[in-house]
């Protein structure tokens, strides 16, 4: 067998690893039979939202094991497959086995990539906050640029994605925005994204065609579900009610109907601006429990409480990324090292090797290689 075959069958390999590895495939049936005696339990349904979890749970189990099976057994049919149409000197069904295992080894990595999305709100949506940082027209537009490669990159993955606020800059681009994006994963895949972005480029607002250094912060939170309580003391909180402004026409709003929400004990403000002031409340206030339970998570989690510790200025020092456009092209993740030189790939939304980079370093537990090492 070919050497470039056999490296493909061992990536492959490598990625069955770390599923095992994270499913805990040692203990996995003996998992599933303690979840299928419990959902056989007759009070199981006294209590819904206990229920309900089990039940998600045990579907995931269930979901993993099957698609790791899955992917072992067709790895081996496929190698045998090409075995047989080597010894039979059929080039025909050799040609097709290859390209199924090439497939295969496509499938097995992005399986490996999702298995990394395993946090308690990683399967959540998402809010995500685009603001503007120091330097006036110049971060207005990298803002708007942003927000763009965030939009443009959701909808390449088949999320939906709703504007919840936006404020707009004074001569170009925006000074903030907030959007809903739903679909599974999507906050664990948005979670890697928070942080300071810096765009080096020759600025289009500069006469002189002198180079200019922007930034601007994004910020991603999980939309709290049903599943997931959140306790706020109307004593804690302010509600102030306001005119949205917009560019004018005939969208814009004519009543006081956009809403604020004001946290005393964390400071954390957040709005909406919908034509309807119940459903602004409702959005808001949402919007605010996400927040809060975001910093519960950071409390939790040591690698993204680290991440948002750095939330300061959005500034040299505290960014993530950045984004060269002059005197060459080239965006780097300052944290994983990941880079490429396609800025406009990345700037239309080619986002995902950078997240996959990040979730592969910031996971608890092994590394791929230490699994790998373990496997044999």
């Amino acid at each position: 067998m070919r050497a470039d075959l056999q490296n493909t069958i061992a990536e492959i390999e490598k990625s069955l690893v770390l599923l095992g590895q994270r499913m805990d495939w040692e203990t996995a049936d003996h998992r599933l039979e303690e979840f299928n005696a419990r959902v056989e339990d007759p009070d199981l349904w006294n209590d819904a939202a206990k229920a309900q979890k089990l039940m998600r749970d045990r579907q995931m189990l269930v979901d993993a094991m099957s698609m790791h099976k899955s992917i072992q057994q067709e790895l081996t049919d496929t190698v045998e497959l090409i075995e047989l149409g080597e010894m039979e000197g059929d080039e025909e069904v050799v040609a097709e086995a290859e390209e199924g295992l090439i497939a295969l080894a496509l499938k097995a990595a992005e399986k490996e990539l999702e298995a990394l999305l395993n946090g308690e709100a990683d399967s959540n949506d998402t809010f995500l906050e685009v603001h503007s940082g120091a330097g006036g027209t110049e971060s207005c537009d990298w803002a708007s640029m942003l927000a763009r490669m965030y939009v443009r990159w959701a909808e390449k993955r088949g999320y939906n994605v709703e504007m919840q606020s936006e404020t707009s800059g004074e001569e170009a681009g925006i000074k903030s925005v907030t959007y809903k994006v739903t679909g599974m994963n999507a906050y664990g895949w948005l979670k890697s994204e928070s942080g300071v972005h810096r765009l080096v480029r020759i600025s289009p607002f500069d006469s002189a065609a002198k180079r200019h250094t922007s930034f601007c912060s994004v910020w991603i939170y999980p939309v709290v579900d049903d599943n997931i309580e959140v306790e706020v003391n109307p004593a804690d909180i302010r509600i102030d009610t306001y005119r949205s402004s917009g560019a004018g026409g005939q969208h814009v709003n004519t009543t006081d109907s956009a809403v604020r929400i004001t946290h005393h004990p964390t400071g954390i403000v957040v709005t909406s601006s919908e034509k309807s002031q119940h459903q602004n409340r409702d959005i808001a206030m949402k919007a605010l429990k996400s927040r809060l339970y975001q910093m519960e998570l950071d409390r939790r989690n040591a690698a993204i409480n680290e991440a948002h510790e750095s939330k300061g200025d959005a500034g040299w020092g505290n960014q993530i990324r950045s984004y060269v456009l002059q005197p060459y092209q080239m965006v780097k993740d300052l944290r994983t090292g990941h880079e490429t030189s396609d800025t406009k790939g990345v700037l239309d939304g080619d986002l995902d090797a950078f997240m996959a980079a990040t979730l592969a370093q910031d996971v608890s537990g092994k590394s791929r290689a230490e699994a790998t090492a373990e496997g044999g």
